[in-house]
């Protein structure tokens, strides 16, 4: 098997143990692997080259998860996206 089948399985099975089926979280993963895994799928709520006021951030991370904060300070820590004077956008 290509590494990159692994992947996708590895992915899905991630997505799948940690998602209700509403899409919402259980909880967010402490193993670093995995949470980048779930960032990556949030960052799919958010469109390429489009700027986000923070409310808005916060209210499409609400629907992934009641601490939208925690999932908004990842997504700029692992570099998924960029925030600058109080808006945010993918990377």
């Amino acid at each position: 098997m290509r590494r990159g089948q692994d992947t996708d399985a590895f992915d899905r099975k991630v997505i799948r143990d940690y998602s209700l089926p509403d899409g919402r979280l259980k909880t967010l993963p402490a193993q670093r692997k995995k949470l980048e895994v779930i960032l990556g799928h949030i960052l799919n709520a958010f469109q390429l080259e489009k700027r986000y006021p923070e409310k808005q951030v916060n209210e499409i991370l609400a629907g992934f998860h009641p601490d939208p904060a925690t999932l908004r300070r990842e997504l700029v820590g692992y570099g998924l996206m960029i925030r600058k004077e109080s808006e945010y956008w993918r990377v």
